[in-house]
């Protein structure tokens, strides 16, 4: 196994690195600094909406007593996140990837749903938390801030157009304006330092406590963020062998230390804020955002407190947005090998999100908004456990893993933080329940939706803790949405033409497109062949990816040009990054070529909206001609 893994690594590193590298011989923070980006993306789920809540509870209630929960919190998350950085630079997959070739379909498709439900969940926390913002700031309707939110669907789709630099400035922006936001905040309250360092100590009050304690961890370690990880880290180039491999899993992790302690110092904060101010005022029942912000003002005698509580929880809404769509992406194409445009699957996401926070506030009024805070953490929390426990497997094995496989210490302290997260959050499930069942009047809905679920869920969560121990093989499944085999044959008429671009994008339309360029230009003709690679990553990151999808298409245009050279004929390939749309223009636009081939997509009405179109925007956006076949 190890001498196959070295022979993939050369092969990837001769056909794939061919633009910037990670630079060996030069300063230990150049270095690191060529490694920093995916976990700043990552960071902004661990202080979102959701988080608010419960720091808000446990500081209200509790003083400074819960602040080492969320200290263990911080710990165990940038453990699950390590792993999860490990298993994309190793192995070139993203999480969702690996299920994909480890579990059956049915079981990969429950986990789709099950990760889907969870980005969903996590985009509700964003939309209440966004309205809330913008009642608090600008006195708008709960309501008309619910609707509003749609609109942050665009901005997100025009920072993601205008690439990594101006997406990763404004992440940081945000994150600028939170961390800002409760220091200032922090310093107006002027904490007990000392409680504060007491407050480290592990301590368990009470039962009250406890279950507040469990909806820290809860809300803390976000599912999502596992998958995301593991794609992002694959935007890196470095050379794959064991020291450039070691090397990228070491600068990660530091990116990833620096990046979550940051979302620890907010949520800190946001803990030690309640503590000074309510918990030290007798006030031991503020656990409503709108409740906080109301009495922040008068306690710290300044107007600013309330404005920069409302302008803080706006960014962490805003924030989080970014990585529920990347996420979103990454899982639909990892389990079902499905790509759509990325607009739509914002705008279905956020409508799913819309709809239950419109139904809570009207039928419920504005004061339920908090207990569907609540829910959402629920439901992340139910999923969990279908992210983690996967995750672990993977990184865990020596076949797949090679030397890069974890370590006995670092495989059971993996466990013991899973053991402790599902059992905590399944407590969190089976209470919320009971709750129901004592409160709810209509018992018969919530014994035959509910609970037959919650079962399911627990039987098929001891499904994918055994099935990787019992049965080791893998599936051999297709990761990029093309052909598994490359089709060119001699039985292609040629006729006389000069310079010619053939966009490629490896269906069985690449045949006719290939035969008729060839019958355009003959041997005397230079041909150049044009990808454009369209993951979530290339989508963000540009010509800086590096993940499973680039390597393939990398080697399957090789495979093109060398099935054409052998026939005689000139070829040159060129891999772009982004949408394939305005690359594909953009590149002909920039070259000498007489004519660009492309194939027919062969769909149209409901399917151009879903999946998108390619043929209208080129032909109109270059100078040259275009044959479609």
């Amino acid at each position: 196994m190890k001498e196959e893994f070295k022979q993939h690594n050369n092969k990837s590193l001769e056909e794939v690195n061919e633009s910037v590298k990670v630079t060996q011989n030069t300063s230990l923070w150049k270095k690191i600094a060529a490694f920093f980006g995916p976990a700043y993306l990552i960071s902004v789920g661990y202080m979102d909406p959701g988080n608010w809540a419960t720091d808000l509870a446990g500081g209200s209630q509790f003083g400074y007593q819960l602040l080492w929960v969320l200290l263990m919190s911080n710990i165990m998350a940038l453990l699950l996140q390590s792993l999860s950085a490990r298993l994309g630079i190793v192995q070139g997959k993203d999480l969702a990837q690996a299920s994909r070739e480890t579990y059956s379909k049915p079981v990969n498709f429950i986990l789709y749903v099950f990760a889907e439900i969870a980005i969903a969940a996590c985009d509700l926390a964003e939309v209440i938390g966004m309205a809330i913002g913008l009642q608090l700031l600008f006195d708008i309707p709960l309501t008309w801030g619910v609707c509003i939110t749609v609109l942050d669907t665009f901005l997100l789709l025009f920072l993601i157009n205008k690439g990594i630099r101006k997406m990763e400035a404004f992440i940081i922006s945000l994150i600028a304006i939170i961390g800002g936001s409760f220091f200032i905040e922090v310093f107006f309250a002027k904490p007990d330092v000392g409680e504060m360092i007491i407050g480290f100590v592990p301590t368990m009050p009470n039962s009250a406590a406890l279950y507040i304690a469990i909806g820290i961890i809860g809300a803390t370690v976000m599912p999502h963020n596992l998958y995301l990880h593991s794609s992002l880290v694959q935007t890196r180039k470095f050379e794959k062998t064991k020291k450039g491999i070691k090397q990228a899993i070491k600068y990660n992790f530091i990116d990833s230390t620096i990046a979550l302690n940051l979302a620890f110092f907010v949520n800190a904060a946001i803990l030690i804020l309640a503590a000074a101010t309510f918990y030290k005022n007798g006030m031991f029942e503020v656990a409503e955002i709108q409740d906080a912000h109301r009495l922040l003002e008068p306690l710290l005698g300044s107007k600013w407190a309330g404005i920069l509580f409302a302008l803080a929880l706006i960014a962490a809404g805003q924030s989080s947005t970014v990585t529920g769509t990347l996420a979103g992406q990454i899982v639909m194409e990892g389990y079902l090998n499905l790509r759509i445009q990325p607009w739509v699957r914002r705008v279905v996401t956020r409508v799913i999100a819309i709809a239950p926070a419109l139904v809570t506030v009207i039928y419920f009024g504005e004061s339920a908004t908090g207990k569907l805070l609540i829910l959402s953490q629920v439901v992340l929390s139910l999923q969990l456990g279908f992210a983690i426990i996967p995750l672990i497997h993977f990184v865990s094995d020596q076949k797949k893993m090679g030397d890069f496989a974890i370590g006995t210490l670092t495989k059971i302290a993996s466990w013991v933080v899973a053991l402790i997260i599902v059992t905590l959050n399944a407590k969190l499930v089976y209470d919320e329940i009971a709750g129901w069942l004592i409160y709810s009047s209509n018992h018969i809905y919530i014994w035959v939706f509910v609970v037959p679920i919650a079962l399911g869920a627990l039987v098929l969560l001891f499904y994918i803790i055994l099935k990787p121990i019992v049965i080791k093989t893998s599936r051999k499944v297709q990761h990029v949405p093309h052909i598994e085999q490359i089709f060119i044959n001699e039985n292609l008429k040629k006729i006389n033409y000069k310079n010619i671009a053939i966009a490629i994008d490896f269906s069985n339309s690449d045949q006719k497109s290939i035969a008729t360029a060839l019958n355009l230009g003959g041997e005397n003709a230079v041909y150049t062949l044009i990808h454009v690679v369209e993951t979530a990553g290339s989508i963000v990151h540009g010509n800086n990816t590096y993940d499973y999808e680039t390597l393939s298409d990398r080697i399957y245009l090789e495979k093109y040009k060398k099935e054409l050279i052998a026939m005689g004929y000139s070829i040159s390939i060129l891999l772009a990054f982004g949408s394939p749309k305005k690359k594909i223009s953009k590149i002909v636009n920039q070259e000498d070529f007489d004519i660009l081939i492309m194939g027919a997509h062969g769909h149209k009405l409901f399917k151009d909206i879903l999946f998108g179109t390619t043929v209208d925007t080129v032909r109109h956006n270059v100078d040259i001609p275009v044959l479609i076949v």
